[in-house]
């Protein structure tokens, strides 16, 4: 049985183009290393996707409405239902001096970000320097292979699949508690300074009384430990365990 609009399901996929097989994304680790584009600031993992609604490009996301678990299959995405057609309104000329103190160290290729818009330099010189403000991928055809790994159909799987979404911490490091129509959610200590906590929070808010619409409160519990009292306990478990020890071996 195929999926309804809404449906919240796990994919793995490894995105290139087609005229040139570069692969430039993907959820799997080991795709990313043989392909030259690992990051180790990137969580890979089967991404969450909500079907139908824009969660990926408009030509993948149609794909997928066709799909069931278990299915795998490539997936090719046209640009007008991917990246957009190319725009030569969209590339200009400039002079070199508008970019500053980063004039010198730019090159053709680089992708600079100039009045709040992002764009790639494709030409240099006279004092001028060509940007393309295009998606890198504009014009070009995509091709996704795509393993539709799982439905996520529990509370509790829903609230870890979105909660793995939105918090870049390690899996294990993940909890929370579901009682009725409340989610307790613990925040790890170290998210407790990190810039965009405030936004993850309402993302994941937004998600979770989106997907579960029973659900009446969403709880961000945050525990601090008095380090001060854990280092005291923890010497005085220290010196019972070397007291018992010295003891037994008096005995």
């Amino acid at each position: 049985m195929t999926f309804q609009k809404g449906t919240l399901i796990l994919v793995d996929y490894t995105a290139k183009v087609k005229d040139t097989n570069e692969v430039f994304e993907t959820t799997k680790e080991s795709d990313a290393k043989s392909n030259s584009i690992y990051d180790a600031n990137i969580k890979y993992q089967p991404k969450l996707i909500s079907v139908g609604e824009s969660w990926v490009l408009q030509g993948l996301d149609d794909a997928l409405m066709d799909t069931k678990v278990g299915d795998k299959l490539t997936v090719e995405v046209l640009p007008e239902k991917g990246f957009g057609l190319r725009d030569k309104g969209k590339v200009r000329m400039i002079p070199l001096r508008k970019l500053g103190d980063d004039a010198e160290k730019v090159s053709v290729g680089d992708t600079i970000e100039i009045d709040q818009r992002k764009g790639i330099i494709r030409f240099m010189g006279s004092g001028r320097v060509q940007v393309d403000f295009n998606h890198r991928y504009a014009g070009k055809t995509i091709l996704y292979d795509v393993n539709v790994l799982k439905s996520l159909e529990t509370d509790e799987e829903k609230t870890m699949g979105i909660l793995k979404r939105h918090l870049p911490i390690e899996d294990s490091k993940i909890q929370f508690k579901i009682n009725g129509n409340f989610i307790d959610i613990s925040v790890p200590e170290e998210l407790f300074r990190a810039d965009g906590l405030q936004v993850m929070k309402h993302f994941i808010t937004t998600d979770l009384f989106k997907f579960m619409t029973s659900l009446e409160k969403v709880n961000f519990v945050e525990t601090y430990t008095n380090q001060k009292v854990v280092k005291k306990e923890t010497q005085s478990k220290d010196s019972d365990s070397v007291k018992k020890t010295v003891e037994q071996n008096a005995v």
